[in-house]
């Protein structure tokens, strides 16, 4: 497994290997013990997968807060995507920045997404799929959104037109008017 460090501490994009043949190609998504030797520790409790018919559907941001907040290994199961992370750990020298991949089926490419950050990601081709492990279960309680465009943020979503969004995503507020429960532990 390829383990490459982003510009944000905590953020990584790992890369595993494939390996195929005529028939087509065979790669382990994660294992707990490759990952434990590279010091990436995570128990996942649970895995979602999402389909977006649409190029250009927009989901996010989107976190979870504690007592429920929620690690995530990101990974396109068909199509392609623009996955992106913002650091909100107050106090991190990053605050505030974003990282953004192409995760597709054909690159292969994950990214892990610590507590403290917010995600989101949109399709760049039709019936895109995203799978992603959890290090806690879904509370609607804790969950929280932010708006996609927030201009202090100003994610570069390579937007052609407008995205399609969930009436949820449309209503979220911008970053500076939630309550942030996440510190940066440096």
């Amino acid at each position: 497994m390829k383990i490459e460090e982003t510009p944000i501490p905590g953020l990584l994009v790992l890369e595993p290997k494939r390996f195929g043949d005529a028939r087509g190609f065979f790669s382990e998504s994660w294992n707990q013990a490759t990952l434990e030797a590279a010091g990436i520790t995570y128990d996942f409790v649970q895995d979602n997968h999402s389909m977006s018919a649409t190029v250009g559907t927009l989901r996010g941001l989107h976190m979870q807060t504690p007592p429920h907040a929620q690690t995530k290994l990101v990974r396109c199961g068909r199509g392609r995507l623009f996955d992106v992370a913002v650091d909100i750990r107050k106090g991190s020298p990053t605050y505030g920045k974003w990282f953004g991949v192409e995760l597709s089926f054909g690159n292969g490419k994950q990214l892990m997404i610590p507590t403290g950050f917010l995600h989101g990601f949109i399709t760049r081709e039709v019936d895109t799929e995203i799978c992603y492990k959890c290090t806690d279960t879904y509370a609607p309680d804790c969950d929280r959104s932010v708006r996609f465009d927030d201009p202090e943020i100003g994610i570069d979503w390579g937007l052609e037109t407008n995205p399609v969004l969930s009436s949820k995503d449309e209503a979220a507020p911008l970053l500076a008017e939630i309550n942030n429960p996440f510190t940066f532990e440096g």
